[in-house]
């Protein structure tokens, strides 16, 4: 179906919903990499009033990526709840947007909306958004998740406590991971990107966190955030496997770029579920996703980034995640060209995955090459903290030594949490009290927990 807008006289025109999406959406390098951004801000604009009186119900029968052709597409499709999806069947996205603002849409009315929502539909009321209404609505959304702790509350900031070396050696890792929960991090999950893909390194390594929590009797969940392929390897090997991570994409091309299907997440999300380790609940899978992933694999379909970045969080919804992450300044300018560009894209991919049900959290970040700083990462960390996102990262100085990009440190938590009066997961405060890192006012204590040294898997002056 066609759309038009006429502006100063002008007359623009949509050929189809995907053009129309992605001349709609807010400039970025992405984009125009992909030569589908609007050619200027006029006809950005007429997009978005075009955009605005498209009705909700158009997204159900037009799809951006063929049914027939895209097994995302059919996960979105037949998933679709419609009873949910009553509320708003009735308006257009502009109008959608002033609802959403409204105090109707409160968070038990949100919550209960999610199901009814498509991937499309939450990209195309976030491009009519203000970052101040994109704030305000995920401010809104409360999605709670538990494994070992709970995660998602209100008031609650969580952390992933990123441990990462460049070798994969035990000694620097473990080094790492005192030092974060010395901070106060690690309540999200303890998260070591490995620097290869071997199943018995990354077994290793599994083992070791799993000796850590048992030893410090932690509410905490661990992940070695190897190919999904890997840890059901790790699995069958009877590996210690808390969550399972796997990168997403929003086309089945993308996702079969990463190794990856919807059959091959089914397996692995078997394979987790007979462990059964959880303590508090059963959500065990971790996923992460990045505006720009389908475009650097060749598997965007002609669709704006931002659009393919929400139809993850359709293939991240379907299997109940404990984490969702978008790493927002990680793929490099290419994709988002600057801080400006990331802070964006950040805020979009929070309030789309939030208002989707997700628990959404973000890797505030950047590659050395784009241009950012680490003035940047403050601002975003600062309004996504403000917008209620779910858990951040932290990483030893803010700089991650495996994979070399900047991101957010252990002091970063420490400020947004005081400035804005938050807390860790409950489960992981009152065992930082009881283990001696934090008193009763939840402020960290000079001295190290003896508790904690005496976890290491390494005598303490190998250290």
């Amino acid at each position: 179906m066609r759309f038009a807008h006429t502006l100063d006289r002008t007359n623009y025109i949509f050929p189809d919903m995907k053009a129309l999406l992605a001349k709609a959406s807010p400039q970025r390098s992405g984009d125009q990499l992909a030569g589908v951004c609007a050619a200027s801000a006029a006809e950005r604009v007429a997009a978005q009033m075009a955009l605005a009186d498209v009705p909700m119900r158009q997204f159900l029968s037009e799809a951006v990526v063929p049914y027939e052709a895209d097994e995302v597409t059919r996960l979105i499709v037949d998933s679709h709840d419609a009873d949910s999806f009553a509320r708003v069947g009735s308006v257009t996205v502009g109008e959608f947007r002033d609802w959403l603002l409204g105090d109707e849409a409160d968070t038990a009315t949100l919550a209960a909306l999610g199901p009814g929502l498509t991937p499309e539909m939450v990209a195309a009321v976030s491009k009519l958004m203000r970052l101040q209404d994109l704030i305000a609505v995920a401010a809104k959304c409360r999605n709670i998740t538990r494994f070992r702790n709970t995660i998602g509350l209100q008031g609650r900031l969580s952390t992933r406590l990123q441990p990462n070396h460049p070798t994969d050696h035990p000694v620097g890792i473990a080094a790492s991971i005192v030092d974060g929960l010395m901070y106060g991090a690690g309540d999200a999950v303890i998260g070591i990107n490995p620097a290869t893909d071997n199943v018995q390194t990354v077994i290793a390594l599994l083992s070791m966190l799993d000796e850590m929590r048992v030893k410090l009797d932690a509410p905490i969940q661990s992940c070695v955030l190897a190919h999904v392929t890997t840890t059901i390897a790790a699995i069958a090997q009877s590996a210690p496997v808390d969550l399972v991570f796997q990168s997403l994409a929003g086309t089945e091309a993308a996702n079969r770029a990463f190794g990856i299907s919807l059959g091959v997440l089914d397996e692995a999300f078997d394979a987790a579920k007979a462990l059964d380790r959880g303590t508090l609940g059963n959500n065990f899978m971790y996923f992460e996703t990045g505006q720009g992933s389908e475009l650097s694999s060749g598997g965007h379909a002609g669709v704006d980034q931002q659009t393919l970045e929400a139809r993850c969080y359709a293939v991240a919804r379907h299997y109940k995640p404990l984490l969702v992450n978008s790493v927002v300044g990680f793929i490099g300018p290419e994709y988002l060209f600057n801080g400006k560009e990331i802070a964006r894209a950040g805020l979009e991919d929070h309030f789309c995955g939030k208002l989707l049900g997700l628990p959404m959290g973000c890797d505030v970040c950047y590659t050395n090459h784009a241009e950012a700083d680490q003035d940047d990462v403050d601002s975003l960390l600062t309004l996504l903290a403000v917008a209620g996102c779910t858990f951040i990262m932290g990483v030893p100085g803010a700089d991650d030594v495996m994979l070399n990009y900047q991101t957010t440190s252990f002091h970063d938590a420490l400020y947004v949490r005081k400035l804005l009066g938050l807390k860790p997961a409950p489960e992981f405060e009152a065992w930082l009290e009881a283990i001696g890192i934090t008193d009763k006012t939840g402020q960290l204590r000079a001295t190290v927990s003896k508790r904690i040294m005496e976890a290491l898997p390494f005598p303490t002056g190998a250290a």
